[in-house]
């Protein structure tokens, strides 16, 4: 007996430990923002993107720097030729190797060989374009990070308005099954005094199921939407959120000759199509560049010795410049070059129809949002309108005015109403965030 006692004591705290672990954290709307900035994964790989552009920059740099090399090699050969230039490095070679057969059939020989070398380029006009190429790049994988961030903090938006709209439809779910609670109870005193039908009796059962069927399903997707908001806030596998603030915040809109204006200066997938033109326009000038000749400085320092390795029997240098053109490489930097303006006039066009389609998006989410907005002032009225029908045919019922039928067509008529209301609510505060997430400021304007 004890010993259960302990085992039922002992899962009764692990319970207590699994609830507290798994509660719901309570977040505000920018503290949800905030916490997928940092956490979420989509932003997280965009910065590391963002990253790795950048250290291609200092790839591209790199190649200004003298390229200095360190080598020991060991080499053995009977070749008369090798043989001969062995002793010569080495410092070794006598007048006995000037002999006909010595020179011919030379005994085999090795030689241990030390060399520091050094390359300096002096001039090339690849190396400038290049680098350019990696900046505009890791500048476009900068704004395509900030784009990220934006459309996550936007999806944020989205997902907390999911939250709110699915805890107002579970409330207007749990108020409809209380309607229908109550038809059901009129109906079941009416027919047990006498004075209702049976039939009556089964349409408000009938009718309480269907709002018990939709409550359910209103907790569940509340639920879901929860998850769906941990997740793309950064929080693990099983996590949950409660979110804190009303339905929908309040944002001050501008004109839309205001929001052309900010969106063309501040929107970040827009300002990375004008780095790629730059990066296509830094294409062609390298591609242009590819006909000029290449100079460069070279140095080296060497040690030679026919026992150990790092040994000096003999030491010598070299150093010089160098000048490299191709003179013809079968037009292939010619068709490098048409490929390259190709890609500039391209990347000009995206830029133009993408111009473009942002000043229409400004302009459909301020309609966009004065349509919800009146929506919303209809949806109110039709909603007084709704629960006064009801509470008038109700009274009727209960006087046997009223059939049953007008009674339920009543109350499922106030309960789209009331579902019409929830989701003209979210779409309007969504229709609102919208306005400034296509002017480029949405993040800005909703930390503040």
């Amino acid at each position: 007996m004890k010993k259960a006692f302990g085992i039922l004591a002992g899962l009764v705290v692990t319970a207590c430990c699994v609830n507290a672990s798994s509660a719901a954290q309570k977040l505000s709307l920018k503290e949800a923002i905030r916490m997928a900035m940092e956490k979420n994964h989509q932003v997280r790989g965009s910065d590391f993107n963002a990253d790795a552009a950048r250290q291609g920059v200092a790839i591209a740099g790199s190649h200004y720097y003298p390229n200095v090399m360190f080598e020991e090699s060991l080499a053995g050969s009977n070749s008369p030729t090798q043989t001969f230039m062995m002793k010569l490095d080495e410092g070794r070679f006598t007048n006995n190797d000037f002999q006909i057969n010595n020179l011919n059939h030379p005994a085999t020989w090795q030689n241990f060989r030390t060399a520091l070398s050094l390359q300096q380029p002096l001039y090339n006009p690849s190396l400038g374009p290049a680098r350019e190429m990696a900046m505009k790049t890791a500048e476009a994988a900068s704004l395509g990070a900030d784009a990220t961030k934006q459309d996550i903090a936007f999806q944020v938006f989205r997902l907390y308005l999911e939250i709110q709209k699915a805890e107002a439809y579970l409330k207007t779910a749990e108020q409809a099954v209380a309607d229908a609670r109550e038809h059901a109870r009129l109906a079941t005193v009416r027919n047990d005094s006498g004075v209702g039908l049976r039939s009556d009796q089964l349409m408000a059962r009938t009718q309480l199921s269907f709002a018990e069927q939709q409550s359910i399903t209103a907790r569940n997707n509340l639920t879901l939407a929860k998850m769906q908001l941990a997740i793309t806030i950064g929080l693990g596998d099983g996590e949950s959120v409660e979110v804190s603030d009303p339905m929908g915040p309040t944002f001050a809109i501008l004109q839309p000759d205001e929001l052309d204006k900010i969106a063309l200066e501040k929107r970040s997938d827009l300002q990375q199509t004008r780095a790629n033109t730059e990066v296509a326009a830094a294409g062609l000038k390298l591609a242009r560049n590819a006909y000029l000749p290449m100079v460069d400085a070279f140095a080296s320092y060497q040690l030679n010795d026919k026992d150990v390795p790092f040994g000096a029997d003999n030491d010598s240098w070299l150093a010089g410049v160098s000048l490299k053109w191709q003179i013809f490489d079968g037009f292939r930097r010619g068709h490098e070059r048409e490929r390259a303006a190709a890609s500039r006039s391209a990347a000009d066009e995206m830029l133009a129809g993408q111009t473009k389609q942002i000043k229409f998006q400004i302009k459909e989410s301020y309609l966009r949002r004065e349509e919800m907005g009146k929506r919303l002032e209809v949806a109110r009225h039709a909603l007084e309108d709704a629960e006064e029908s009801v509470r008038l045919i109700s009274k009727r019922f209960e006087n046997s005015l009223a059939t049953m039928i007008e009674l339920l067509d009543a109350q499922t008529a106030l309960n789209q109403t009331r579902t019409n209301l929830v989701e003209t609510e979210a779409n309007y505060a969504l229709a609102s965030g919208r306005v400034y997430y296509t002017a480029g400021i949405f993040t800005k304007e909703i930390l503040k």
